[in-house]
């Protein structure tokens, strides 16, 4: 049992446990958030917090294993386990202790020979940080360094394509991007004010000892993360949980009153329920996906907002369009999410560098095939959680170049005083990073 008196599962096999999270999604390239579905609800909560951090942490945390072994080891498994033991070690040097012990079980449970190994590791590890301090050097310190590529990722944690990427696209914000996206991202809720205002709901946290505060719009930050059951009335649709920067899509979008607006690509439906709170539109949701497009139900039902929902790819009018023009598009198109990486640590690891022209080739199909569906003088909203260009305004600007009835307009001036980059917000300790580009058919 916790301090608490919960009971939790022993912690040799949280270990096994995330150290299997972690293989499927660096060797077999499954989803994270699908694994981690996947797990028993039994320590599922433990389970989950070391797969995050670890792979938050996997460029170093291999460099640190590599640099304790005299070859590489052959065995996916104990080499897992002991990146999730190192982890632990670096989170909790206090309880050294326990975790050398229950990671050494742990690996004789997957192999007996593992046993001697592990603990021969782990305290070598704990005898470098003893006597040195750190638990790895690190070459590459200075942001000019020439070091070798393995010497970045072990610094920066992503691979080394995304850091380079990154670096050429940023070269003053590079460092403070690739930091940010290593962090853990902040709660941010979205305040339904056709039901309550944020003043009062601000009231309402306090009353409940959550501390908060107003970061502008309908978006309030939590100091801390708690559940939504403990969210006061969450279950009445007064709050959302939504990131600050994807709130600003309802916005940007600039609709008006009595207007159809057609949310393609719209789960899981934070933005399309954000613009029903907002304004009294005639609402068509699409997404390719039956179970996502359920999810959006089940939000706009709890939120008691209404919006037509369908199933369907939006990238192919022809077979979900009635033909009637849409005076306002949000085209929230796939990408690389490379803004959303704190969240997300696994796509760090799972996107390569070839990904990505994929990505701007479906993007640009769908931003042409939606284009048709907009009424002359109506205005489409392209957004991305990404943050390299190839995605963003270059995508916009190849656009531009094979429309000539499409114009860039400027979005909504209060957001400026904080967007140095326009349309490009940077994921910082308010928001993740996405991309905005006003667009309007002339």
């Amino acid at each position: 049992m916790n301090k608490s008196g919960v009971l939790q599962a022993p912690l040799r096999q949280l270990l096994v446990r995330a150290a299997q999270v972690i293989e499927a999604v660096i060797d077999d390239g499954q989803n994270l958030n699908r694994v981690l579905a996947q797990q028993p609800e039994f320590g599922r909560a433990a389970v989950q917090d070391m797969s995050y951090r670890c792979l938050r942490e996997y460029g170093s945390l291999c460099a640190l294993r590599d640099t304790l072994i005299d070859r590489p080891l052959r065995d996916r498994q104990i080499a897992f386990l002991l990146l999730v033991a190192l982890q632990q070690l670096r989170l909790r040097p206090k309880q050294a202790h326990v975790t050398v012990n229950e990671a050494t079980e742990a690996a004789a449970k997957l192999h007996l020979w593992a046993r001697g190994l592990t603990n021969a590791i782990l305290r070598t590890a704990l005898r470098r940080y003893a006597s040195e301090g750190v638990w790895i050097d690190n070459p590459a310190q200075e942001s000019g360094s020439t070091t070798s590529a393995q010497a970045l990722v072990a610094q920066w944690n992503y691979p080394f394509w995304w850091i380079d990427a990154i670096r050429h696209a940023y070269p003053e914000q590079w460092q403070a991007i690739l930091n940010a996206g290593n962090q853990h991202p902040p709660f941010v809720l979205r305040v339904n004010t056709r039901k309550i205002a944020v003043t009062d709901y601000l009231l309402q946290l306090t009353q409940a000892g959550i501390d908060a505060h107003s970061i502008g719009d309908e978006a309030v930050k939590l100091t801390h993360p708690v559940g939504v059951q403990q969210l006061p009335g969450f279950a009445e649709g007064w709050v959302s949980v939504q990131d600050a920067g994807a709130q600003r899509a309802a916005h940007y979008l600039e609709v008006l009153p009595g207007q159809r607006v057609l949310d393609a690509c719209c789960a899981p439906g934070g933005k399309t329920a954000h613009l029903l709170e907002l304004f009294d539109i005639q609402l068509t949701a699409v997404d390719r996906d039956p179970m996502r497009l359920a999810r959006v139900e089940e939000n706009l039902s709890r939120l008691q907002c209404h919006a037509q929902c369908v199933a369907a790819d939006a990238g192919q009018p022809e077979t979900w369009w009635d033909g009637k023009y849409f005076d306002r598009i949000l085209a929230d198109v796939p990408c690389s999410a490379s803004g959303v990486v704190r969240r997300h640590p696994d796509i760090k690891w799972l996107r390569r560098e070839e990904d990505i022209s994929g990505f701007v080739h479906q993007q640009a199909t769908l931003l042409a095939a939606l284009w048709g569906c907009l009424a002359v003088g109506g205005k489409l909203l392209y957004v991305t959680c990404s943050v390299f260009p190839q995605e963003n305004q270059l995508q916009i600007d190849s656009f531009l170049k094979r429309h000539d009835n499409a114009h860039q307009l400027h979005l909504t001036e209060r957001y400026q005083a904080s967007n140095k980059l326009a349309g490009q917000l940077l994921p910082g300790e308010e928001h993740d990073g996405f991309f905005y580009a006003l667009l309007e058919k002339t």
